[in-house]
């Protein structure tokens, strides 16, 4: 700059009557220190074109700049302010300064919320009074940039992120819409599309690097819940998105927000405040209301299975990626963070190269960490009849296929038809539903929400659909399997509509209807009463898998596998697993049950588990399912026997197996 800062204030020395005499004396010698020691700010002219300031505008930054970098400038100034103590500089003061009159209105209006020193953070005007008598003060992170640091604010650095670039379907149109001047975006980003890496592409495009955050990363107080995960205070998320903004604006960067709907208490203030281009990602789509003003709207593509091989292959060369790798639906951030997290793991296991369950552990690790099936459980520890086992791996192959058939085309119909695939589960307690679930999240690298219908079903009108939305939404953003446990209870049969209860009700499963309808992502339902459901469902549900009460060959494959991870059985007290399939009827849970019961007691008695012990065990199981105790002649004895009168568990007269 051509004006001289220390020329101004020698010039408003001289023009200050009212100033003591030995204040004046005071203030030359400050400014003989200041034009000795060639103490200078300067402004970066590349602001002057980015915020449309003119000269007065960088006349008055220079002035806050002074008064905030240089300690002899920010002495002077309060002198000049007639200020006893040091202090920041009043408008009034800075307007004379930078050579204009303090009551013109036009000039005060440079100073204003909407002129664009204020409207893009580089200044702030603090205080109450009258606008000439307010101080004008240079933000932090202002100061910072004309000190020549580049550093965020910690506040933010939590939140940054950087997308791998992936030219897809629609960066090309993209770029050029940023390079043609728009400045707001939103991008929709389905399940396992590739929206942060398209829009990073665009950017490189366009030779502008974005700063990118995010928002799900703002840290929130209280507890998740099951049915939905905590929003951070909308005054948190604007006072974030405001140091956002303004990092992008001192850069000159496009600034991208990752998981944008959390951004939108802030939506008008982001659009006014932001001197780059915005662009906003996110699992929603746009919605008019939110703004009269229409964004360039970008639909993100998913990852083909070819392209996703091929990012592997960039990632972990070397890698054979099987059907169950390339069928897990990442974008390639996420594939990053997950080879890099299977690739630790595989050196910790002194393997070479990650295996295909180092990366489906380390898949499972973006949901929402509630993956309660402890060690993955795959299709091999589920006992099952032939034909029920066969339609859980057939359900798993339509999950691992679904890309390559989507890909041909609109083949799951048109008009609002969701891509998602629906399971219903439908057998006794006990017979291995909760399981299979468990098995077929675990194949596919997913994680298992598990409704809490606790959380879900509320005696308030139209609360039930709010919070079933959330669930829906949160399944398809964290691409986790939704797990529906009773679902009868919320899938029931519709009734004749008698009072106010039924109506509601009924619209209850209305709702559940049309929002299965649309989802994106896999959904399995599991009852014990599958006549309770209502038959509009049966459309909705592309696989209805009976779970059998299991038979004496498949009690017997369950008794053994439960026993096999027992320690150390009694070889005097031996176990027949085939005797115990033939004689005792007791479904997978309860024997899963009984021989945990049994391990407890042999521990206790510091013994190895035998025979003694299960029968001891199952006869308290049949005690409590209310069935009569059967006698195992081939053991020697009735089992009862094996208690003494004290410990014999009451007996209620029921008639076969309880179902409840």
């Amino acid at each position: 700059m051509t004006w001289s800062l220390l020329d101004e204030l020698t010039s408003a020395t001289g023009r200050r009557a009212e100033l003591a005499w030995a204040e004046a004396t005071r203030a030359q010698g400050i400014l003989t220190s200041l034009q000795a020691s060639g103490v200078r700010v300067d402004v970066d002219q590349e602001w002057a074109l980015r915020f449309g300031l003119d000269v007065i505008d960088l006349r008055l930054l220079e002035i806050a700049a002074a008064a905030q970098l240089s300690p002899p400038a920010h002495l002077l100034l309060s002198l000049l302010a007639g200020d006893k103590v040091p202090a920041l500089p009043t408008v009034a003061l800075a307007l004379e300064l930078a050579g204009c009159d303090p009551a013109d209105p036009d000039r005060q209006l440079q100073v204003t919320s909407w002129s664009p020193l204020v409207r893009y953070g580089l200044l702030s005007i603090d205080g109450n009074e009258a606008l000439g008598t307010r101080r004008l003060r240079l933000p932090d992170r202002v100061a910072d940039q004309l000190r020549g640091s580049d550093l965020p604010a910690p506040d933010i650095t939590s939140l940054l992120t950087e997308s791998v670039p992936v030219r897809t379907v629609g960066t090309d149109r993209l770029a050029s819409a940023m390079a043609s001047g728009e400045k707001f975006v939103w991008v929709h980003a389905p399940v396992g599309s590739a929206a942060g890496s398209m829009v990073a592409a665009a950017c490189r495009m366009i030779g502008s690097p974005p700063i990118a955050a995010d928002l799900r990363r703002i840290p929130v107080q209280g507890q998740d819940t099951e049915v939905d995960i905590a929003r951070p205070d909308p005054q948190r998320v604007t006072a974030v998105v405001r140091q956002l903004v303004l990092e992008a604006n001192l850069a000159g960067a496009p600034l991208v927000l990752v998981n944008g709907e959390i951004a939108l208490p802030a939506l008008s203030d982001l659009q006014r405040t932001c001197a780059v281009p915005v662009v906003l990602v996110s699992h929603r789509r746009w919605d008019p209301v939110l703004s009269s003003r229409l964004p360039y709207l970008s639909e993100a593509s998913r990852l083909s299975v070819d392209e996703r091989d091929a990012l592997w292959d960039r990632l972990l060369p070397g890698l054979q990626v099987s059907r169950e790798v390339a069928a897990l639906r990442l974008d390639p951030d996420q594939m990053v963070e997950v080879g890099r997290d299977a690739t630790r793991s595989a050196h910790l296991d002194n393997v070479p190269t990650p295996s295909t369950a180092h990366l489906q552990s380390a898949a499972r690790r973006f949901g929402r960490g509630r993956h309660s099936g402890g060690p993955g459980v795959g299709l091999e520890d589920l006992v099952l009849p032939a034909y029920p086992r066969s339609e859980v791996a057939r359900l798993l192959g339509w999950a691992r296929y679904r890309d390559e058939v989507l890909a041909q085309g609109p083949v799951q119909g048109k008009g609002g038809k969701g891509t998602g695939i629906c399971a219903l589960f439908a057998g006794g307690p006990g017979t291995g539903k909760t399981l299979a679930a468990h098995v077929v999240a675990d194949s596919l690298g997913m994680d298992l929400m598990q409704v809490d219908l606790s959380s879900v079903v509320s005696k308030y009108i139209g609360e039930s659909e709010k919070n079933l939305e959330k669930v829906f939404t949160e399944a398809e953003t964290l691409n986790a399997v939704l797990f529906f446990d009773e679902a009868d209870s919320l899938f029931g049969s519709r009734s004749t509509v008698k009072d106010a209860h039924d109506k509601y009700a009924n619209q209850e499963t209305a709702y559940l209807l049309q929002r299965m309808e649309s989802f994106d992502g896999l959904t399995i339902l599991a009852t014990n009463l599958r006549g309770n459901l209502d038959p509009a469902f049966a459309r909705r549900l592309h696989f209805i898998i009976t779970f059998p009460d299991p038979d004496a060959q498949t009690r017997a494959r369950l008794w053994a596998g439960h026993l096999a991870v027992v320690a150390a059985l009694d070889p005097q007290d031996p176990i027949d697993t085939d005797a115990l399939g033939v004689g005792v009827e007791l479904a997978g849970g309860d024997i899963r049950n009984v021989v945990l019961s049994a391990t407890y007691d042999a521990v206790a008695q510091g013994e190895h588990l035998g025979m003694r012990h299960l029968a001891a065990a199952l006869t308290r199981e049949f005690g409590k399912l209310g069935r009569r105790v059967p006698s195992l002649g081939w053991y020697g004895k009735p089992v009862g026997q094996h208690l003494s009168p004290s410990q014999q568990p009451p007996v209620r007269a029921t008639s076969g197996r309880s179902q409840s």
